[in-house]
């Protein structure tokens, strides 16, 4: 049963990540045929094509690698002045980098047919040529946007309450707990909780007279109770029970802002003496209103937007940790083949309601979507933003000509930056190389 779980899950995000590919693409084809740019592929995947079927001028179809997908438009590449002669492109040099530049204008000239003069890609005005470069990644968003509206009020976010999910029978301190002991010994003082009669499934609902109001309420109350005999009141099965419980005076992690144990200069473990009874809250959904959603996607896209910002050190840290015995970072980038192994981890555990796994499995889309947003946006050929960028320069040097009273310099040609778009294509399938090695060498586990 576990393995059919685990599969599911890998199938759940395989295809909520195909369908988010083939939306991007969509995103790039409706401006593309609205603004009438003569279309004439839409693929999902690359390399051999294994279905295709021609509708109208375009051919859409499925290809034998999910790695992406593209629409091809005529007139990428606006010709060259210099180059042309009579409709015809001829090469100017006999350079590697210019024989590039060449080659892609005759491989788009070769493309054009009759009628297609008004139809080409770069005769669009700039601001159009954006609008079908961002409908891309503006899906994404909208993807993401969706799914997160989905995840927050359909499903809504985990939430600790103040029934009781575990109760510990004594005190393990920070320094035995860094040593490696994980069970009771003889030596060990009982936990309060335990000593007090609490159970698992038990609902705290007052302490020290005053109604518990949340689970972060209970536990500031008990921290300032330290050495304090308190009167408690819980459920237990529909029955309310009355005890009295002491909470320890020990040290305790503090957490932090990332809810991970803080840390200090020395990289040492940082604590605090606050009262403590041993036990741990049990969490439940709870739908969020819409409100939530746009901030939620934003401090997503910020989380996104940081590993981006530092991906070249991200990368060496993860080919670090593959082929060392380093640990992977868990914040750090990961393959589709890694985000299927935490998605097959999400499904299989049984242990957590079915209804969680689902919310946990649509917030993982949702933020592929969102990063592939964001990674799409960066400034370089081929990807969107390099698109964009290179429409924006157009721009600006056309403006800057016409302030300056100079003769327009005409469409910026992106066949030149062919070198500089394939050493970046390189760079990133040599990415994603690495990061499926490491996804399968050494994964990124969230659930240890």
């Amino acid at each position: 049963m576990t393995v059919l779980l685990f599969i599911l899950g890998v199938l759940f995000v395989a295809v909520g990540i195909a369908v988010s590919i083939a939306l991007h693409e969509v995103g790039h084809l409706v401006p593309a045929k609205a603004f009438k740019v003569r279309v004439t592929q839409y693929m999902i995947g690359f390399g051999p094509t294994i279905f295709s079927r021609r509708r109208g001028e375009t051919e859409y179809g499925v290809k034998a690698l999910p790695l992406g997908g593209y629409v091809s438009m005529v007139g990428m590449y606006p010709p060259n002045a210099a180059d042309e002669t009579d409709g015809t492109v001829r090469s100017s040099s006999t350079g590697m980098f210019q024989q590039l530049a060449t080659d892609a204008r005759s491989a788009a000239a070769e493309q054009l047919q009759p009628g297609d003069e008004n139809r080409v890609f770069y005769n669009l005005p700039i601001w159009k040529r954006i609008i079908v470069m961002l409908g891309g990644p503006f899906m994404n968003l909208v993807i993401g946007v969706v799914l997160f509206a989905v995840l927050l009020m359909g499903f809504g976010t985990a939430q600790s309450t103040t029934t009781l999910s575990e109760v510990n029978q004594c005190v393990i301190t920070s320094d035995q707990a860094a040593q490696g002991q994980t069970e009771c010994t003889d030596a060990d003082p009982a936990a309060p909780a335990y000593q007090a009669g609490l159970l698992p499934g038990d609902t705290i609902t007052e302490f020290n007279g005053s109604p518990v109001t949340s689970w972060e309420d209970l536990s500031s109350r008990i921290r300032d109770a330290a050495g304090q005999s308190v009167p408690i009141t819980y459920m237990r099965d529909g029955v309310e029970h009355d005890t009295v419980i002491t909470p320890l005076l020990t040290e305790r992690p503090v957490a932090g802002d990332d809810g991970a144990p803080a840390v200090d200069d020395a990289g040492n473990p940082v604590t605090q003496e606050v009262g403590f009874i041993g036990v741990a809250a049990s969490t439940e959904l709870v739908r969020q209103p819409g409100s939530e959603v746009l901030p939620a996607v934003g401090e997503n896209l910020s989380s996104i937007a940081g590993v981006i910002l530092n991906l070249p050190q991200r990368v060496v840290d993860v080919a670090q940790a593959a082929f060392s015995s380093e640990e992977r970072d868990p914040n750090g980038p990961m393959s589709v083949v890694g985000v299927g192994r935490i998605a097959g981890e999400i499904s299989s555990m049984e242990e957590v309601p079915v209804e969680s796994r689902v919310a946990t499995l649509v917030g993982l889309v949702a933020s592929v979507n969102l990063a592939l947003f964001v990674f799409n946006l960066i400034p370089l050929l081929p990807l969107d933003g390099g698109h964009v960028a290179g429409a924006l320069w157009e721009g600006l040097r056309r403006r800057v000509a016409k302030l300056f009273k100079r003769p327009d310099p005409g469409h910026f040609d992106l066949a030149k930056m062919l070198p500089l778009t394939y050493a970046v294509a390189i760079l990133l399938m040599g990415m994603s190389a690495l990061l499926i090695y490491a996804d399968i060498v050494k994964p990124v586990s969230l659930f240890n």
